[in-house]
């Protein structure tokens, strides 16, 4: 990105201080901008369209991601020896089959804040859609400002999905009362936190970036504003069990992050990820080192249908565009309990029970 130079003034013109523009990025697309610099310098065309790419988007969660996303690609490109701005769509195709065995990134456990090594397992189908898409909305927004001749992404085929297949584990509502049952044993922040993840069913970012002071009142609701992907804001009630909890968490706050860490910072997801885990396993779920923040809305989804609440209401409650979304959350669907498996074995079981005699 080029910056304009100042003009000039006379002495009849006000003259103004000039503004850095990239001051006023969100501070994901500033540090991306500052790491890819390191690498390339100030002169080159990258740092800056990879910030103004980052920073154009609305949520915060989808800047974190797609900032990894890009640097994910950048790193391939430079193992490649190969500027990102000059990629071809051989290599995007290349990328992508790399991306099918290639470890993920984990945090080090016992490492500093934020360490990583590439030691998890590749990503999944749907992981690898996003990562494609991401790296072909940058590559996208480059050849629009004329930083890059076109997409190399545009023609990489995407790997087919199974729109009715979710990998998140789910919960029997007998499991989530345990996890509950844990998370109040454990602190009010932790009650407050499981209640809210469950009986509200946001996503987990959703929930972190809210503020004590949003937590508000509608003809005779207590409400907090849930800003939804897109960026659009969507006030939602808080139940009593729910309200409770977070009102004996809060102690009277009313000020600074609904959710802190002993010294007052915003709690991060790696470290609500890290705490439910072990909360499950105090719950003693079976799925206690694998769960995730998004179990509960899945939970919230599936419980809500059981219940006898209407898609559509469902829905809306869960924030999705799309109806079949909403039933990809739903656990009832292809539920294990009533999976042929069992009646067959029950019958084989008798059989060979009666041979037995």
């Amino acid at each position: 990105m080029t910056l304009p130079a100042p003009r000039a003034t006379t002495g009849t013109e006000l003259s103004t201080a000039f503004r850095d523009p990239r001051d006023d990025w969100p501070e994901e697309a500033r540090a991306l901008r500052a790491e890819l610099a390191d690498h390339y310098g100030d002169d080159d065309p990258l740092p800056d369209v990879a910030g103004a790419w980052v920073a154009r988007q609305r949520s915060a969660n989808t800047r974190r991601v797609y900032a990894r996303r890009l640097r994910a690609w950048e790193a391939y490109c430079r193992s490649a020896g190969t500027h990102p701005l000059r990629a071809t769509l051989p290599l995007a195709d290349a990328y992508s089959r790399h991306l099918e065995t290639a470890p993920t990134l984990t945090r080090v456990k016992g490492g500093r804040r934020g360490q990583s090594a590439p030691t998890g397992p590749p990503l999944s189908p749907s992981g690898i859609a996003q990562a494609l898409s991401a790296a072909g909305s940058f590559h996208t927004y480059a050849a629009r400002i004329g930083a890059a001749p076109a997409d190399p992404f545009a023609a990489v085929a995407r790997p087919d999905i199974d729109p009715d297949h979710s990998p998140t584990e789910g919960l029997t509502q007998d499991e989530t009362a345990r996890l509950l049952e844990a998370a109040r044993a454990w602190a009010p922040r932790s009650y407050a936190l499981v209640a809210l993840l469950y009986l509200l069913g946001p996503r987990v970012d959703e929930v972190l970036a809210l503020d004590a002071q949003q937590l508000g009142y509608d003809r005779g609701h207590r409400t907090l504003p849930l800003r939804r992907k897109g960026g659009r804001i969507q006030a939602v009630p808080v139940p009593p069990l729910a309200l409770d909890a977070l009102l004996t968490h809060l102690d009277g706050r009313t000020e600074g992050p609904l959710f802190t860490t002993s010294s007052g910072r915003r709690w991060s997801e790696p470290e609500v990820w890290k705490h439910l885990r072990v909360l499950a396993r105090r719950a003693e779920l079976p799925q206690a080192s694998s769960i995730k923040p998004h179990a509960l809305r899945h939970g919230f989804i599936t419980d809500a249908l059981d219940a006898g609440v209407p898609l559509h209401e469902v829905q809306d409650a869960a924030g999705h565009r799309d109806p079949r979304t909403t039933q990809r959350y739903n656990r009832r669907r292809g539920r294990l309990d009533g999976h042929p498996a069992y009646k067959v074995a029950a019958a084989m079981a008798e059989r060979l029970e009666n041979r037995e005699a």
